[in-house]
């Protein structure tokens, strides 16, 4: 209806430009905005205020000679002139009510953009560390970032969804040095175990699945394993020195054939049992991308040289250097360390490029808050590649923070004391969970609330939406047990019957899904369409306590239930996209 409005305007705007009213170099942008109040009808435009500087006339003055210029339509019951130069539009029942009829011809694709963008996009989100399970905090990135690609692909965007698989670096090494220590243990090794090893339960798990599988073989003797290590921060001394020190000593004494068991139990043991907690939480990918094939094919050389070549790297003090404080960051960067080794921020480097030669027009990565300093130094690689900044993208996701009762759960991956996103989901289930998780801003804190979250009331956001979506089909159910059947056609041939307010906000929320659908895609907010579908619930639930369905009159029968099927529809639809189920009963 906006694009309709917008294109009456245009005509208008047109008519004055050919009869002088409006200069020849004017080039207006016409702006139509749904109205806040009833009284000011149904949409607004502020195309006069817009204009009046460059026509030189009283903005008032200009909004009646738009609308003396409007061509007739069918769409509009009337026009109005507001404040100092406002035009509203009050749009007809009939052209409203046409919503329904689409709605239920279009079904899941109403709201969808079918005339594909040829822009493609990568979503890239959640990316733990595959060091341990994932946690709540993890969940709120999975549900985000599955959300933002699902809004991408219904406003017709060519997505593909990865997952980067951090195995390489140091916290990897920690955790299979961890695993060796278990396995130790196993073999009848009694040890102090690390304060900064991982300690987790799943740790022990994949040592014992480990010994199984290989005996004793990879046994040394405690004495070798420990000689001559620095004391741990429990001993007065420094646990990452420690640590270091234990990540040598396996590998020295296990060899590279040896240290491979054990990194890759864990990694296959980890990374597997994410797959499956992502999937089972309705996410998959497209892609999942090893960090250590960044080195093993050459890209992280190829970034370099490629900087090398651009003139944005120097050495200093045997360390190569990244000139990124030339593009707005704080500092200069080290991508190679004078012992020959790449940093962390050499792969991601790598990294990008990867993503731009794969085709990605654009790139939209998925980031914890905690990583809000790193957009900068990841800016000034894009641009020192020679890559505009804008295609990279960056969201940030904050913390979602467990509570139960009023106590909030502590959590630590290396401590092992942490709640499980597979754990949370057992608890409230997927449906909460995907909800909650895109009720606010990304960039919000958010507290989930367990109860709330298992609560069945009006409260509960998501039990409210489904809640409406069953209503609906119990009717349908009613209806069958009272003998009749729904007529279709005949509702939508008596639309006209629904004359009440609480009908005419329901259809005239139904109409703004596609605008709500296209907002939440282009701006990666998938909180605009979770609270769009609560306010639809709501104006569902008011609609159908004030209006019996299974009334004896067949006509005004036929076109409320062809409304409520409507708003089933919409709200199947937007449920959806959000991965969260339409269930028929409660």
């Amino acid at each position: 209806m906006k694009e309709q409005i917008a294109e009456l305007i245009a005509s208008a705007v047109d008519a004055l430009l050919a009869d002088g009213t409006l200069p020849s170099e004017t080039q207006p942008k016409i702006m139509v905005e749904n109205t806040r109040d009833k009284a000011h009808g149904d949409f607004a435009s502020n195309i006069a205020l817009t204009l009046a500087k460059p026509a030189r006339r009283n903005p008032r003055e200009l909004a009646q000679a738009i609308l003396d210029a409007l061509p007739h339509s069918d769409l509009i019951e009337k026009t109005e002139l507001a404040g100092p130069g406002f035009i509203n539009f009050f749009v007809t029942q009939a052209s409203t009510a046409a919503v329904v009829k689409q709605i239920l011809n279009e079904k899941a694709d109403f709201g969808r953009n079918r005339a594909e963008v040829k822009e493609r996009i990568q979503v890239e989100f959640v990316s733990a560390n595959p060091t341990g399970p994932l946690h709540v905090g993890h969940g709120r990135g999975a549900a985000y970032g599955a959300s933002v690609a699902d809004l991408l692909e219904a406003a017709g965007v060519p997505v593909e969804r990865e997952y980067y698989v951090n195995d390489a670096g140091r916290q990897m090494n920690i955790l299979a040095t961890s695993v060796w220590l278990r396995y130790l243990e196993k073999c009848g090794a009694e040890l102090t175990f690390p304060s900064n090893g991982y300690k987790g339960d799943y740790i022990h798990d994949i040592a014992a699945d480990v010994f199984s599988r290989e005996g004793d073989q990879h046994n040394r003797a405690i004495t070798t394993v420990m000689a001559d290590i620095p004391a741990d921060e429990s001993q007065g001394g420094d646990k990452e020195v420690h640590i270091d020190a234990l990540i040598d000593r396996a590998r020295s004494l296990l060899g590279d054939e040896g240290y491979e068991v054990f990194f890759n139990a864990a990694l296959d043991s980890i990374l597997g049992d994410i797959k499956d907690d992502l999937s089972g939480f309705g996410i998959d990918y497209q892609q999942w991308f090893s960090e250590r094939s960044l080195t093993t094919n050459g890209d992280v050389d190829s970034a370099l040289n490629k900087l090398q070549e651009n003139g944005y790297l120097y050495q200093q003090d045997g360390n190569l250097w990244f000139r990124s404080s030339e593009f707005g960051d704080d500092k200069d960067r080290v991508v190679r360390r004078a012992n020959g080794a790449t940093t962390y921020f050499a792969s991601d480097i790598a990294y990008l490029k990867n993503k731009f030669e794969r085709g990605f027009d654009k790139v939209l990565y998925i980031w914890g808050a905690d990583h809000h300093g790193y957009i900068a130094r990841m800016k000034a690689a894009c641009q020192a590649l020679g890559y505009s900044e804008e295609r990279l993208l960056v969201r940030l996701v904050q913390f979602a923070i467990l509570y139960r009762g009023e106590e909030r759960v502590q959590m630590s991956t290396r401590s092992g004391s942490f709640v499980t996103l597979r754990e949370l989901r057992e608890e409230v289930g997927n449906d909460a969970c995907r909800f909650f998780y895109v009720t606010r801003k990304a960039d919000q804190h958010m507290d989930f609330d367990l109860e709330l979250a298992k609560s069945e009331s009006k409260d509960n956001p998501v039990y409210y939406i489904q809640y409406a979506h069953a209503r609906v089909c119990s009717v349908q159910r009613k209806l069958a047990e009272n003998g009749w059947e729904w007529d279709m056609e005949a509702g939508l041939a008596n639309l006209a019957a629904l004359s009440t307010e609480h009908e005419k906000d329901l259809i005239t929320k139904l109409s703004k899904y596609p605008e709500v659908l296209t907002n939440a895609a282009i701006n990666y907010e998938p909180h605009v369409l979770a609270n769009y579908l609560r306010e639809l619930a709501n104006d569902f639930h008011s609609y159908y306590n004030a209006n019996k369905m299974l009334i004896e009159e067949a006509d005004l029968r036929n076109a409320r239930i062809t409304l409520s099927e409507a708003a089933r529809q919409v709200l199947n639809n937007g449920l959806t996209l959000l991965g969260v189920s339409a269930p028929e009963q409660m």
